[in-house]
């Protein structure tokens, strides 16, 4: 194996072993907290631009295998562990953790305290942080890393290129792609809608003309200050289309509407966020993976609140006083985690029902 260095901005080093594809990197330094799901979780395309550090110790002790990936190309840039397990065990496993990240050509770090690494994150915030081999000096390695500008433009390099259909005999719903997981696509074809997933720049004329019943803004990695031009398109869409936002479209659905967002300390990553319902006083436990979030303090009349985080209070869903439009910054498809939270896309059709019987 060969020896590696993690080095943060604030000049901390970890060392370990390499594994996966052999490579240096920079990227944002975040943590996820689910016991499984590394699968789903690598092919997140939310995960864009950062190492991702798993706090559970063992990770990869049931393989790969082709029916877990949220999308094919992973976009992380690397992958942090205590341990990863060499030999795998599950009647589905295609291939250990190690050879699915050289396929994808994303570097690992093993062997290091992620505890203390956990720890620090959440004191500091996220950070940058240099994935690498090379014996040179620290400080000539930390001031490559603080001079290194992280990549803006995110969503732009994981929305896909051209409009496709998927199958369906029901309602036709839009997706706009802005780093979507397969596993929203799959609870809109398990309830048998027509879906077109479509560029994140889609115009509204061009959706317009694919005679929409309802539209989902999907999930999607960095800042939604980053995209402005989305908020237009997505102003004149609710007014027309019922319409259902989740993470990254929640928030561009809240901008759309006014709101502000701000970037959290140490975001949400993880598999077991209580979120509660402020109608019901329900909680549900939910899949998360976020580093920005809506403000509450600047939220504008026409949002009303409608779910929060029980814990730090952030918010976590929102809805349209005006428009049939809704969102959730969790994920209700889960894959990986609990799916407390999957009644949303249910609620999501029967808004376009009540929608076509209203015209």
């Amino acid at each position: 194996m060969t020896k590696k260095r993690l080095i943060l901005e604030d000049g901390s080093v970890f060392e370990g072993e390499g594994f996966g594809y052999d490579k240096e990197v920079i990227g944002e330094l975040v943590f996820n907290t689910g016991m499984s799901g590394y699968q789903e979780s690598i092919t997140d395309q939310s995960y864009a631009g950062q190492l991702l550090t798993f706090t559970y110790p063992l990770i990869g002790n049931y393989g790969i295998n082709y029916d877990n990936y949220e999308s094919l190309n992973p976009s992380c840039v690397g992958v942090i562990v205590h341990e990863w397990a060499r030999r795998p065990s599950h009647w589905k496993s295609q291939m250990n953790l190690d050879t699915f990240l050289k396929q994808k050509k994303i570097p690992g770090l093993a062997g290091i305290d992620t505890r203390l690494l956990t720890k620090k994150i959440r004191k500091h915030g996220v950070m940058k942080a240099y994935l690498t081999s090379k014996d040179d000096p620290l400080s000539d390695l930390l001031a490559v890393l603080r001079n290194t500008e992280l990549d803006q433009k995110l969503i732009q390099k994981v929305s896909t290129q051209a409009a496709y259909p998927i199958p369906g005999q029901g309602y036709r719903v839009i997706v706009m792609d802005f780093g979507l997981k397969h596993s929203i696509l799959a609870e809109l074809s398990k309830r048998n809608c027509q879906v077109t997933v479509v560029p994140y720049d889609t115009s509204l004329e061009e959706i317009n003309a694919l005679a929409p019943d309802g539209i989902v803004l999907s999930n999607g990695p960095g800042d939604p200050d980053d995209l402005p031009e989305a908020l237009d398109t997505i102003r004149e869409l609710e007014k027309r289309y019922p319409l259902f936002g989740i993470c990254m479209g929640h928030q561009l659905f809240s901008k759309a509407n006014g709101a502000k967002t701000y970037k959290m300390k140490f975001g949400h990553r993880g598999f077991n966020h209580a979120v509660r319902e402020l109608a019901t006083g329900q909680i549900h436990f939910t899949s998360q993976n976020h580093g920005y979030a809506v403000s509450r303090e600047d939220l504008p009349a026409d949002l009303e609140i409608t779910h929060e985080e029980i814990n730090d209070h952030t918010v976590e869903g929102l809805r349209h006083k005006k428009y049939p439009a809704f969102s959730v910054q969790y994920h209700p498809d889960a894959c990986p985690g609990p799916h407390d939270a999957g009644y949303l896309f249910d609620s999501f059709l029967k808004l376009i029902e009540e929608s076509k019987q209203t015209k």
